[in-house]
């Protein structure tokens, strides 16, 4: 029984913060639509690199309560999570600076790109807490879709066009 197990409190905490995170990122990519939603973006995007700044706090906090716990495998784990969600947040601080400062598109996207390739690290790790849990692995998927979007969104502002399928080749299954 994993109750009484004290890292669970900074852990579920950082969870919660990196959903509120991702609610926030869905929320900015939403208003991109409508063109005064420029400032709803910024805050959003700022928002979500400070839930994201939280998150590795609770993060370290969650490893000096598994290393209490006896538990340094799910410490070393957990740690190897605060590096990428520390990037992310980052990226997408800056992505909301470069908004504000009216940098051109690419400059926004190069960052939201970077935010991307670490939620992409941070999904390698989230199976790694508990690969034999479907919910670990349901995650793990979902932070990749959110990543390969981000990556999307990022290289669409930068002017990379995603790869095309040549010929017929794609048709088949």
């Amino acid at each position: 029984m994993l109750s009484k197990y004290s890292f669970l409190g900074g852990l579920s905490a950082a969870g919660a913060q990196i959903r509120n995170a991702g609610d926030s990122i869905a929320q900015a990519a939403a208003s991109c639509r409508f063109k005064t939603g420029s400032e709803l973006v910024t805050d959003e995007l700022r928002e979500a690199a400070t839930c994201l700044d939280e998150a590795c706090s609770k993060l370290k906090a969650a490893v000096q309560e598994a290393k209490e716990d006896d538990m340094d495998l799910l410490a070393n784990v957990i740690e190897l999570s605060i590096d990428p969600v520390q990037s992310t947040s980052t990226a997408l601080e800056a992505a909301g600076a470069c908004i504000m400062q009216k940098d051109p598109l690419a400059t926004v996207g190069a960052n939201l790109a970077v935010g991307g390739k670490n939620l992409t690290l941070l999904s390698t790790v989230i199976k790694k807490i508990d690969s034999a849990n479907a919910n670990a692995e349901l995650s793990s998927q979902r932070m990749v879709f959110a990543a390969d979007q981000m990556i999307l969104a990022g290289n669409e502002l930068q002017g990379i066009q995603p790869m095309k399928p040549k010929g017929k080749g794609w048709l088949k299954g």
